[in-house]
């Protein structure tokens, strides 16, 4: 009964949210539904930003997207807190993953934190770039209390949106996927908060830490629910650009991906994952060009890999290109981890640690990156907050 009462109150704020909508005046910045940003619209728009540099950012509370969001355990002091130190280093926006099952759970509610948490945001300067489905990790999501954090395991709490079981059945998409996507752009299309709505993680990301339990055809689902998304968000007409970054294999004109080729030839502004030394990422900016459009790095920054902040954070402000490193405060998703704690057992803290800036006291791991991060924003050294 009260499963059957959620799904009616979403539908009819759904259709409240459409409905309202359609009555505004269809005029001003957003794109005609459908219509992709033009290459010059693009390079009008990136113009007009400062040189966009953040971190990939959840509380240091939430082991994953669920446990940062849902009512019971929306921590905004925590959130506030270490905003404030993301100000301190002269970051200006911060890219945050939202679920489906959220939306499903209390509609309102969700779009209520939302709106507090840009609030938070807005007030310490700082724009966010949403993540609307993410393909990387646990494929078998659940509402309600959050499983604890396996010791010394990456990301061991992480889950996709959708999960499996709505992924691999398309006749549950309309109803399960498409309102949470349509009513979160809507409600928030013309919000300057919002930076850019990135619309799926990593779609054909395989996570092979989970073997059986993920789909054997994964990416031609996901490929498939990836271009149903795009037009359910263009129907919403946002004002702010629509992206999904590229991750893998070769982005040559010849050695596309079918996935690869129709997120850049969707994409308003290109985003990529690049987790390289230095030459890596120029040969990855460099393939890039080509697009003639804006372009972001939205996750990059992996230690042992060569890629610190010391080699990559001087080459994308030369480039102008956007910048997300992956992890803030080192906290309950444990990312200070490697990716290959999945298999190889870690007692202690790593050295170096592989993602993650701060100490949950906010102390800086590695004060010297602290202080480039400040000089290369322009931001004088302040008192964290």
């Amino acid at each position: 009964m009260l499963q059957k009462m959620s799904w009616t109150v979403s539908a009819i704020f759904f259709f409240c949210t459409v409905f309202c909508f359609a009555s505004q005046n269809v005029g001003g910045d957003g794109a005609a539904p459908g219509e992709r940003w033009s290459p010059q619209r693009a390079q009008e728009w990136y113009a007009q930003q400062p040189w966009l540099v953040g971190s990939n950012f959840i509380p240091s509370t939430a082991i994953n997207q669920l446990e940062m969001w849902q009512a019971d355990t929306f921590d905004l002091p925590t959130i506030d807190r270490e905003l404030g130190w993301a100000e301190g280093l002269g970051m200006n926006t911060m890219r945050v993953f939202l679920h489906n099952l959220l939306w499903q759970q209390d509609s309102a509610g969700f779009l209520t934190r939302m709106d507090e948490f840009l609030g938070v945001a807005d007030k310490h300067h700082i724009r966010i770039m949403f993540v609307l489905l993410d393909s990387v990790w646990d494929p078998h999501p659940k509402l309600g209390k959050q499983r604890e954090p396996r010791p010394h395991v990456h990301n061991s709490g992480w889950v996709q949106a959708p999960g499996a079981d709505v992924l691999k059945d398309p006749s549950r998409w309309d109803a399960e996927v498409r309102p949470y996507i349509v009513g979160v752009i809507s409600h928030f299309r013309n919000d300057r908060r919002v930076v850019i709505w990135d619309l799926m993680n990593e779609p054909d990301n395989g996570s092979d830490q989970y073997g059986r339990r993920e789909l054997p055809n994964k990416a031609e689902v996901a490929l498939e629910l990836l271009k149903r998304e795009w037009q359910w968000a263009r129907s919403a007409r946002p004002t702010q650009p629509l992206t999904s970054g590229v991750w893998k294999d070769d982005w040559s004109e010849t050695g596309l991906s079918e996935m690869a080729r129709f997120q850049l030839e969707n994409s308003d502004v290109i985003t990529f994952h690049c987790y390289g030394p230095p030459d890596e990422m120029k040969r990855r900016i460099e393939s890039l060009r080509r697009f003639q459009r804006p372009i972001i790095c939205t996750e990059y920054m992996a230690r042992p890999l060569g890629s610190t902040f010391a080699a990559i954070l001087p080459v994308l402000k030369q480039e102008r290109v956007g910048a997300y490193n992956w992890g803030f405060v080192s906290g309950k998703t444990q990312t200070i981890y490697p990716w290959d704690s999945w298999e190889k057992t870690y007692t202690a803290e790593p050295k170096p640690w592989f993602h993650d800036i701060f100490r949950r006291d906010g102390t800086p791991y590695d004060s010297s990156e602290t202080e480039l991060i400040r000089k290369l924003t322009g931001r004088m050294p302040a008192t964290r907050s």
